[in-house]
């Protein structure tokens, strides 16, 4: 007999432990000649339209440590503003995957990504998005992973006209959701996960 929806009881959620890399990344986790790279390691194909930078990081926890083990995943559009695929507008850069995965380093903690600065979105409404990252996070004592967003802080016409940032109740917050220039096609944003420099978490 078939269980009726409101009876279903959610799956308990658990932290990510090792086998989050060994299933992920194993070439990370030294499980080597399996796969020639690990999914999600080239977000870049061939030549691409647009800028190309490199996206770095750490991830911090409340005590101020490095995340020595978190995963990270972005997903993005292209340089026109458009996603490799399901986009209404049309298919986006064929050298671009528009997603990535990337293991923070074991010694640092810092995550890396070979990417491109993004175009901007259309909001449901309509309305232009500035250019940004989408995020997510998982790590040892974080039992849902987190998701935000990556915004730039050279685009700051853009971000005073986003519609998710505008929406913001803590407008002196949004630092923690911009990724400053580091030197030519390099930015850095880092992740904080409790305390006075607490990254802004979506709840999608």
């Amino acid at each position: 007999m078939t269980q009726p929806l409101d009876e279903w009881k959610e799956t308990p959620s658990q932290t990510a432990g090792p086998y989050v890399h060994i299933g992920c990344v194993p070439n990370v986790a030294g499980i080597e000649g399996v796969y020639p790279e690990d999914l999600g390691a080239r977000m870049i194909t061939g030549p691409v339209e647009g800028q190309q930078i490199t996206l770095t990081g750490t991830v911090y926890d409340g005590a101020g440590a490095a995340l020595k083990d978190a995963l990270l995943e972005i997903w993005q559009a292209d340089a026109a503003g458009r996603f490799s695929a399901g986009d209404p507008r049309g298919p986006g850069d064929p050298n671009f995957t528009g997603w990535g995965r990337s293991a923070s380093d074991g010694a640092t903690g810092a995550y890396l990504f070979q990417t491109v600065k993004p175009g901007r979105v259309p909001f449901r409404d309509g309305r232009l998005q500035a250019p940004h990252i989408t995020l997510w996070i998982v790590a040892r004592g974080i039992n849902l992973g987190l998701q935000t967003r990556i915004y730039f802080a050279d685009e700051a016409e853009a971000n005073a006209e986003d519609p998710v940032l505008t929406r913001i109740e803590h407008q002196n917050r949004i630092p923690t959701l911009l990724a400053t220039p580091e030197g030519p096609n390099r930015y850095r944003f880092d992740v904080h996960l409790q305390g006075a420099q607490e990254t802004i978490f979506f709840d999608v």
